[in-house]
C-alpha cells in the first residue's frame, strides 16, 4: 500500500503540473472584485497540496483543513466561497461536517470529493445537502471546472467586462448588441456560436480544453458529448475564417483551441 500511495502521489503532481502549464486565470471574481476563496478539507496531504495548487494557479484563495473539527472556525474567519470535503475524516465524518455547517446557517456551497464512489454513496452526499459530488481518482479540470460552476450558481461573482466591445485583430464582438464583424463586414451567428466566440475572444492566444469550452459555453449540466465542441468550432470558423481571410481559428492538437 505504500508503494502504491508514492506511485499515485507522483502520479498526481506530474499531472497536476501539466494542468497548470495549460490553465489560466478564471476571469471569475467576487462581486466586490476579490478573487474567489475556496476551503480544502482532506486528510491526505498529496490530494490537499494537488487541490490547492490547481486552485491558487487558477486565481483562487485557498485555505486547507486536515479534520473536520477545524472546518467551522475557518469558514468563520476565512468566509469561503465554496468548500471541497472529504467524506472519510479522522474525526468527524463530512456528512456530519455538513450538517453542522448548515445547522449554523452557512449556506455555502459544498463539494464532496471522496472515494466512496457507489451510487448510494453519491444519493446519501447530495440528500444530505452536498451540492457537487466527484469520486477519487479524480480529473483536476474538471474539479476546477465544477467549483467554478457552484459558485457562478450561488451568484456570488461577476465577470468583469468593462467595454462591451471585444477586439481580436479585425474580428469586432460587441456583447451589448450581440453584434460581430470582421473587418467591417457583419457576421451573422446563432446564440451558441456567439457564446463560443465571446468566450475565445474574451482569452485571445490563450489554448482552451473541450473541458473549459463545455463548462463556460454549455455548463456542467450539459449532458451531450464532448464532440458538440468540435461541432460548432467547425461552425465558427467557416463565418469567421471563410472567403480566403486570414485564418484565426487554430487548433493545438491533443489540447484544444486558440483564437489569434
Amino acid at each position: 500500500m505504500k508503494i502504491y500511495a508514492k506511485i499515485y502521489r507522483f502520479v498526481s503532481l506530474f499531472i497536476a503540473s501539466v494542468f497548470i502549464i495549460i490553465l489560466m486565470d478564471n476571469g471569475l471574481r467576487q462581486v466586490n472584485g476579490d478573487k474567489l476563496r475556496a476551503l480544502v478539507v482532506d486528510d491526505e496531504d498529496s490530494i490537499s497540496t494537488l487541490v490547492s495548487m490547481a486552485l491558487r494557479y487558477d486565481g483562487w484563495e485557498v485555505e486547507v483543513a486536515e479534520r473536520g473539527s477545524e472546518v467551522l472556525d475557518l469558514v468563520r474567519d476565512f468566509n469561503p466561497n465554496v468548500i471541497v470535503l472529504d467524506i472519510m475524516l479522522p474525526d468527524f465524518d463530512g456528512m456530519q461536517v455538513l450538517s453542522r455547517l448548515r445547522s449554523e446557517g452557512f449556506l455555502v456551497p459544498v463539494l464532496f470529493l471522496t472515494a466512496l464512489d457507489s451510487v448510494d454513496d453519491r444519493v446519501k452526499g447530495l440528500t444530505a445537502g452536498g451540492d457537487d459530488y466527484v469520486t477519487k481518482p479524480f480529473s483536476l479540470e474538471e474539479l476546477v471546472a465544477r467549483l467554478r460552476s457552484l459558485v457562478r450558481r450561488s451568484q456570488v461573482v461577476v465577470e468583469a467586462t468593462p467595454d462591451p466591445v471585444l477586439r481580436v485583430g479585425d474580428l469586432v464582438l460587441n456583447e451589448d448588441s450581440y453584434e460581430v464583424e470582421r473587418d467591417g463586414e457583419p457576421i451573422e451567428l446563432t446564440t451558441t456560436e456567439f457564446e463560443l466566440l465571446r468566450y475565445m475572444m474574451r482569452n485571445p492566444r490563450r489554448v482552451l480544453s473541450k473541458a473549459q469550452i463545455l463548462d463556460r459555453v454549455w455548463s456542467y449540466d450539459f449532458n451531450g458529448k464532448p464532440s458538440v465542441v468540435e461541432l460548432y468550432i467547425s461552425y465558427l470558423r467557416r463565418k469567421i475564417d471563410g472567403s480566403g481571410k486570414p485564418k484565426m481559428i487554430h487548433t493545438v492538437r491533443g489540447v484544444g483551441y486558440m483564437l489569434k
